[in-house]
């Protein structure tokens, strides 16, 4: 009887808690930022609710924000361009939160210029190697403080400018995904002196590599890539890193660098041809649907929109292959809670 009466004392506060909010909040990832945004004012179209709140910040910040707690002063639904790590959801299971993880797309990740400089034409390896903290020495012997100041270091072929590249922080699901896909994949994992030292270093794997350059070759510029954008522009000896989206919505400025031999398109991302690409996913808390209004009907929104020939497609958004879409309308409808397991 005490424990009913429990359940239903932390049952009632929590509606309680929730009636002080009626609209869907949203955070995380930049680049998933723009496709919920998207959906979230298709939603409001419609008068039965508000249109959500989205707010960008970092996947980090989507993923630890989700977790953070039950109850309306936490938000509901958090944007990633990164997975969720086990670590990650082992915090939401200590504060009690369930979990549906949602695939909605994927988005390539580019390094761009001006259109007035140089493009970049390198190996993914050559990139990786410019932009890691450490590289093996002259005779292979140890690790030692990336030396390469201009690109032409690296191969008289790469520009003759100096390795300046603006991109996001340490909480952004984009530099998490590029410096596993590039630093630590493409580069350490590929080139035998790199993997030969890492392996005698204890990190068969690389993942040390995944440390970027701190002394200005590569400079964080926050979250918001519209601003690295703008500082290309400004500078036209300088780099940037995001997602494909925002290269596409601003073509008329910047280019991508091509990527052994593959240009950042469409295409070549939805092919798998361009391999510097991720997944986009939504994590929604089980204990806010049918507290806080819409969202379930927010989740339906993504259907209507995410589709070959959809809105988000235009975005710049790069759409499921029909399998995975069809996996992912069916987790919406059940809503699995995500596990560890779910994530090795």
């Amino acid at each position: 009887m005490k424990k009913t009466l429990a359940v239903a004392l932390v049952a009632f506060a929590m509606t309680s808690t929730a009636s002080a909010r009626d609209y869907i909040s949203i955070a995380g990832s930049s680049t998933v930022f723009p496709f919920a945004t998207i959906v979230a004012e298709k939603l409001g179209q419609n008068p039965k609710f508000k249109t959500p709140v989205v707010e960008s910040g970092g996947s980090s910040v989507g993923k630890k924000g989700v977790c953070d707690g039950i109850g309306t002063q936490f938000i509901d639904i958090g944007n990633a361009s990164s997975r969720m790590k086990v670590k990650e959801l082992e915090y939401c299971d200590k504060n009690g939160v369930k979990l549906t993880e949602i695939k909605v797309g994927y988005d390539g990740i580019v390094v761009a210029n001006s259109k007035q400089g140089e493009r970049l034409v390198i190996s993914r390896s050559d990139l990786g190697k410019a932009l890691t903290a450490e590289v093996p020495n002259a005779d292979g012997t140890a690790w030692i403080a990336n030396p390469y100041k201009k690109w032409s270091d690296l191969k008289p072929a790469y520009p003759d400018v100096e390795i300046r590249v603006y991109g996001p922080p340490t909480t952004s699901g984009t530099r998490a995904s590029f410096v596993e896909l590039i630093n630590q994949k493409a580069y350490c994992g590929k080139d035998p002196v790199a993997k030969k030292l890492s392996a005698e270093r204890g990190d068969k794997k690389g993942k040390k590599c995944r440390a970027m350059r701190t002394e200005g070759a590569y400079i964080e510029a926050g979250e918001q890539d519209n601003l690295i954008v703008q500082k290309l522009n400004e500078d036209l000896t300088t780099y940037g890193i995001f997602g494909f989206s925002y290269l596409d919505q601003n073509s008329d400025s910047v280019q991508g660098a091509v990527l052994d031999g593959v240009e950042p398109t469409f295409e070549a991302i939805g092919s798998g041809e361009y391999k510097a690409s991720r997944a986009l996913y939504f994590y929604v808390k089980h204990q806010h649907i049918g507290v806080v209004p819409g969202i379930e009907e927010y989740m339906s929104e993504w259907l209507k929109h995410w589709g070959d020939d959809g809105v988000l497609s235009d975005a710049g958004m790069i759409p499921l292959g029909k399998v995975e879409r069809k996996e992912m309308i069916d987790r919406m409808n059940n809503l699995p809670v995500l596990k560890a397991k779910d994530l090795k």
